[in-house]
């Protein structure tokens, strides 16, 4: 397969080297449902051993790298793939990350009624409803309609437009949470539990926004494309 050369990471890498430089890309890997034991597999064999596209694979990988500044919204990405690993992103964070978070949460406050502790958990279950409404407006409306558009299925009174409207940013409310953990940790807090739930709070923060940006950035143009080359079929 071709891809521009002003990706930093191409078919020919060896897999391996990418998830070496940057172990993020373990999510994204795993998110198109590539397992680890690829062996010094290249992306594009690892690829085509698990029926991922690749060019899309290498889309989201470099975007996530880089924020790749040469993307153009009229490359060959699959809506069908993008979809996919936006769904599993979806289950990652509604499924485990945050209910993992939570968990450490409260094991490491000793969860009381009458401080701060309580009110701390209060501000995650917020959050977390936050996203869930966030993600499932995703899948019954906007998933729902590119897997018309893909069918062929032209609408007159919706378009991604109205999605890009609607679609904010979901990170503010942790940027409150952490404040009030930083700032007003209860004393008989479990210091090492709590700093590593507070970690993960953090990386969550970083990997949600990532996961906003392919939306707003890939799946956004990529929606355009497909608007506009069913439309000019009419």
């Amino acid at each position: 397969m071709a891809t521009s050369l002003n990706y930093k990471y191409q078919p020919s890498d060896r897999m391996a080297h990418l998830i070496a430089d940057h172990y993020q890309l373990i999510q994204v890997m795993s998110r198109f449902g590539i397992p680890l034991g690829f062996g010094d597999f290249t992306v594009e064999q690892t690829c085509r051993e698990n029926g991922v596209d690749c060019e899309t694979f290498l889309t989201v990988v470099n975007f996530v790298v880089d924020g790749l500044p040469n993307y153009k919204a009229h490359s060959s990405v699959s809506l069908k793939a993008l979809l996919h690993y936006l769904k599993q992103s979806h289950i990652y964070f509604l499924e485990y990350l945050l209910p993992a978070i939570r968990r450490k949460l409260l094991d490491g406050i000793h969860l009381r009624t009458d401080d701060v502790s309580f009110l701390i958990l209060k501000f995650f279950d917020d959050y977390v409803n936050e996203v869930r409404t966030h993600m499932e407006y995703e899948e019954k409306n906007v998933f729902a309609y590119v897997n018309a558009l893909l069918s062929g299925e032209i609408f007159s009174d919706y378009t991604v437009t109205t999605y890009s409207d609607h679609h904010e940013q979901v990170g503010s409310k942790l940027k409150e949470l952490k404040n009030l953990i930083i700032k007003y940790c209860p004393q008989s807090a479990n210091t090492n539990l709590l700093n590593d739930a507070l970690y993960d709070i953090y990386r969550c923060e970083e990997e949600l926004e990532n996961h906003c940006r392919v939306e707003d950035c890939l799946l956004v143009p990529a929606i355009i494309n497909l608007e506009k080359s069913l439309e000019s079929k009419v």
